[in-house]
């Protein structure tokens, strides 16, 4: 049995608060199982930290950049650390929204249509026509996410924290329901809705009790609520990830059952704070936070 843990979170992305509060959590329940757990908050000297440490395996609560886009993982692969969730190679096509919508494309999974652009040929001329959706090429979490409805480009100009260079990914907006499923080692746990009490499902509704309902098991057919599970443990393994992974959807209900199921993307690092959707799931089918939380270090691995 593996005993001594090094807990990576913090970081320097712009999930850093959240990854805190999933790094603490996931560091308890190890502790209060017998592990010796190092929590480390993530910086830039994090090879001589882990050298120092000397842990057997890595746990690897980050989000966002140097966390699961691939980075942090070749680090790790480079020390011949056992670490936590996927590799680098499922990591870096995940977090590049554009490259992974390639990935699912050649695997018949169905995503909103998308043009990879800039804010500045954005506002120049929409490559969709509205309602669509603005999101960073490559961020977790809903971070940095616009929904424009109509002609008025404003919710664009208005950002000031937006590079005009910057790669950007524009996708129809896609009407309806918002549905999500874990996948733990190669199994669906659940489907989720998300119905956010006011606006979208932001990083804010996300991370901020009372802000969102969580309905789990999904209210779907039995034939929807499959094909939901089916398209996660597809898409999932399309890219390579393991240990656990989340995947997002949109349902359209107007278009007529699967044929309105869209895939938006795929979350190697899925949060584990107390408002969490991967630990309400595998809560739903049994799995207390401990165990699963302990499953993920027994699992953990090199990419080499």
């Amino acid at each position: 049995m593996t005993r001594r843990v090094a807990m990576l979170m913090g970081g320097f992305s712009a999930e850093r608060e959240v990854s805190l509060v999933s790094g603490k959590a996931c560091a308890r329940a190890l502790e209060e199982r017998g592990y010796q757990v190092t929590p480390i908050d993530v910086g830039h000297d994090l090879h001589e930290v882990l050298v120092a440490a000397r842990p057997e395996v890595v746990f690897n609560a980050l989000h966002g950049h140097f966390g699961e886009d691939g980075r942090v993982q070749g680090l790790l692969d480079h020390l011949r650390l056992p670490y936590t969730h996927s590799g680098v190679l499922a990591s870096a096509l995940a977090m590049d929204k554009p490259m992974a919508k390639r990935v699912f494309a050649s695997a018949g999974l169905r995503c909103p249509e998308g043009v990879e652009t800039t804010l500045d040929l954005l506002l120049a001329e929409p490559p969709v026509p509205p309602p669509f959706v603005v999101k960073p090429a490559a961020e977790g979490s809903s971070v940095g996410v616009v929904i424009v409805p109509d002609d008025d480009l404003r919710p664009l100009t208005d950002r000031n924290d937006v590079d005009p260079g910057c790669r950007l990914l524009v996708e129809r907006y896609v009407p309806g329901r918002e549905l999500t499923c874990a996948v733990l080692g190669d199994e669906p746990l659940a489907v989720t809705e998300i119905q956010a009490n006011q606006g979208f499902y932001d990083y804010r509704a996300k991370y901020t009790e009372g802000l969102a309902t969580h309905l789990v098991p999904a209210p779907l057919s039995p034939e929807l609520y499959e094909a939901v599970m089916d398209a996660a443990l597809r898409a999932h393994r399309v890219l390579g990830c393991r240990g656990v992974s989340r995947a997002d959807f949109r349902l359209d209900p107007s278009r007529g059952g699967e044929a309105g199921l869209y895939l938006l993307e795929v979350n190697t690092q899925p949060g584990m704070t107390p408002l969490s959707l991967v630990p309400e799931q595998a809560t739903y089918r049994g799995i207390d936070f401990g165990d699963l939380v302990v499953r993920l270090v027994e699992w953990a691995r090199c990419d080499m």
